[in-house]
């Protein structure tokens, strides 16, 4: 019998600084927290791409960890 696994989920984390944006997608990819961070602050300074735009999106359609 093939045991099938569950796909995985995207979830804010409870290891939040602000919204638990950053810390779900790290858990997500199996990473850092604080290296998700930094690289969202890095895009922060980017005018080209709206990174403080996504955040809030992703923070108001991600759900909170159960």
């Amino acid at each position: 019998m093939e045991i099938m696994n569950e796909p995985k989920k995207l979830y804010r984390s409870k290891n939040r600084m602000l919204g638990g944006v950053c810390a779900g997608l790290a858990e997500y990819f199996n990473i850092d927290p604080t290296l998700a961070r930094v690289v969202a602050v890095v895009l922060f300074f980017f005018p080209a791409i709206p990174a403080f735009l996504c955040y809030l999106v992703a923070w108001l359609l991600i759900p909170e960890s159960k």
